[in-house]
């Protein structure tokens, strides 16, 4: 039974758009070749897939996937690519003049753990390379701590506009967050007893008030009024 994998554009947030026959065709070459690769990951484990198996699933040649990927590790860097992206553009957003970063974090956190188009196996298969593979767990740690900057600085934002608690740092902040999101998505593909996206706002309304500021300001008053 092959699993049902919805793999997004590996372009999206670039703000790319071909201009011109030739490279549309690139484009939708390098998209088959990413899909297929991920297909075959999600049904056979990331270990057991080799470029053969990829280009076949493909239906191109191994000159041509090798045009695109100098090697499958890079199918999987560009996967974390669009990960760091979707931060990126919080980024972005939450510089907005007179933007609250209450509901960009709460975007980013739903659509970074809860992508409800994802497929258990593929993430089973992807975290399984990151224990056994160390270039694929050294390339993990290299997004992982680029996400982590890129978080923390959505957080300072929210600091100096008085939105984020302050009695942690950004860095701070950025790190347990990056690892409650990781907890969700990994307990997700181990027991995919509901929606990813669910999943993740159900973490997110239980958990999540406490790195902002006014909740914290709402409990003290309300253990000095019970006090």
């Amino acid at each position: 039974m092959k699993s049902s994998i919805a793999v997004r554009p590996t372009h999206r947030g670039t703000n790319f758009s071909p201009s011109n026959r030739r490279e549309r065709r690139r484009v939708e070459t390098r998209e088959r070749i990413y899909r297929a690769a991920l297909r075959i990951f999600a049904q056979r484990g990331y270990l057991d897939t080799t470029v053969e198996d990829i280009t076949e699933a493909a239906d191109v040649g191994k000159g041509t996937f090798f045009n695109y990927f100098p090697t499958k590790e890079h199918v999987l860097a560009t996967y974390g690519d669009e990960r760091l992206a979707a931060i990126e553009r919080a980024l972005k957003k939450a510089r907005t003049p007179n933007q609250s970063v209450r509901p960009v974090l709460r975007e980013l956190a739903t659509d970074l753990a809860g992508q409800s188009s994802e497929s258990p196996d593929l993430l089973r298969s992807i975290f399984a390379a990151h224990l056994s593979c160390a270039p694929v767990r050294a390339e993990l740690q290299n997004r992982l701590q680029k996400g982590r900057r890129l978080l923390s600085e959505i957080l300072a934002i929210g600091q100096e506009r008085g939105e984020i608690r302050r009695d942690y740092s950004a860095g701070d902040l950025a790190r347990l967050t990056q690892l409650t999101l990781m907890g969700i998505t990994i307990g997700w593909s181990l027991n995919p007893d509901s929606i990813l996206r669910k999943s993740a706002e159900e973490v997110w309304e239980l958990f999540f008030p406490n790195i902002f500021a006014d909740t914290r300001k709402k409990r003290k008053a309300t253990k000095k009024l019970t006090a």
